[in-house]
This record gives structure tokens, sequence and C-alpha cells, in this order.
């Protein structure tokens, strides 16, 4: 790993880093970028040129997460449905950890100017998440949707779902029941909600089977 490139990841994970550690259950508006920069010890130039606005932050740090999942999934996979009920677990898990970046990254999402591909991720960035891990850095980030492709696609083969072979439509079924249990439960100040989300997702499994 050569010096600039390290530092360059380092700089990247410790924005994300004191990010988590400021904002708590905040929303993320109420977070400023002079505060992460004092944290960090940079500048706000220096800020911005790693996430040219502020909300990058939201999608470098869902890629992240993304990460995280695919980490765990090769040291302990899933398959089908067991790795459906797995994402809605992980996805309420944060969001009662960080409701606030949860609730800003949907509605950034849904914003008509974002632009649609994902915040890049370096190699370098991996290794420093996982130093225990030498092949971290070749590891590949799979999207929520991509993850939940994957286990629509072994559902539909291991007959857990019957009612339709189409992946497509069930994992944007999945995708929809995921992300619109982070807002609703937010509407309705839902808690717990790793129960609200098993149970929404209990409801259209057994539509499907």
């Amino acid at each position: 790993m050569g010096l600039r490139k390290e530092k360059a990841a380092r700089l990247k994970v410790q924005i994300l880093d004191h990010t988590l550690k400021l904002i708590g259950k905040k929303p993320f508006e109420d977070l400023f970028v002079d505060e992460i920069c004092a944290k960090v010890k940079i500048s706000k130039v220096t800020f911005f040129k790693y996430f040219p606005q502020k909300e990058d932050i939201l999608l470098y740090y869902f890629r992240i997460w993304c990460f995280d999942r695919s980490v765990e999934l090769q040291s302990k996979p899933k398959e089908g449905l067991q790795g459906v009920y797995y994402m809605a677990d992980k996805l309420s898990e944060e969001c009662e950890n960080h409701p606030g970046l949860m609730l800003s990254l949907i509605g950034y999402l849904a914003d008509l100017k974002r632009p649609p591909k994902p915040f890049p991720v370096k190699a370098e960035e991996k290794q420093l998440l996982y130093p225990d891990r030498p092949d971290a850095h070749s590891l590949e980030i799979l999207s929520l949707e991509q993850m939940l492709e994957k286990f629509s696609l072994e559902a539909v083969f291991k007959k857990e779902i019957t009612k339709t072979s189409s992946t497509r439509d069930v994992t944007y079924l999945f995708m929809t029941c995921l992300l619109g249990s982070v807002v609703t439960a937010h509407i309705n100040q839902i808690s717990p909600l790793r129960y609200f989300f098993k149970k929404n997702l209990e409801l259209v499994v057994k539509g499907l089977q």
C-alpha cells in the first residue's frame, strides 16, 4: 500500500468513523462539516476533496455497511430466505443505532438530482477496515439489491418461494418491504424495530409461498 493511497484511505475511514460518533441518534442535517473536520483535524478543503458534498458521506456510509455484510457473509454464508431475514435483522439494527443516517440516506436516494452511481470504496480502505483479513482488499461489495437478488434466486431454486419465478420481482418486493419499514417505523414511532421488520417480512414471504 503506497503512502499517499494509505493516507487517503485513512482519512476517508476516519471521517466516517467520527461522523458515526458525532451523529449518534441525531438527524444528519444537525451534523456540520466543521464538527467533523475538527475531530479529524483536517480543513474543509481536504474534506470536500474526498466528499464533494456532505451528503456523499451517506453513500459512503451505506457502501461500507454493505461491505461489512459481504465480509460477514463470507465467514458465515447464508442462503435463500435465511439470507433475507439476516439482511432485515442487520438493517433494523442499523436503524436503531443510527436512525438519522438511515432516514437521510433514503431521502437522499429518492432525490431526483442524486447521481445514480455508487460511491467508490478503494482496496486500501477495505484493508484498513479489516486489517486481520489479508483478502479484505479483494472482496467485492454487493449492494443491498444485489444481495437480496442473490438470496431471492436461491429461495426460488430451493422452493422456499413458489408463487413466482421472477427473482427481479421478488427482489424489488423485498427492497420495498425493508426500506418501507424504515420509513413507516419512523412515521409511527414503532419499536422494537427488529420485531417490526421481521413481522413485515414474514407477511411478504407468506404471500410468496
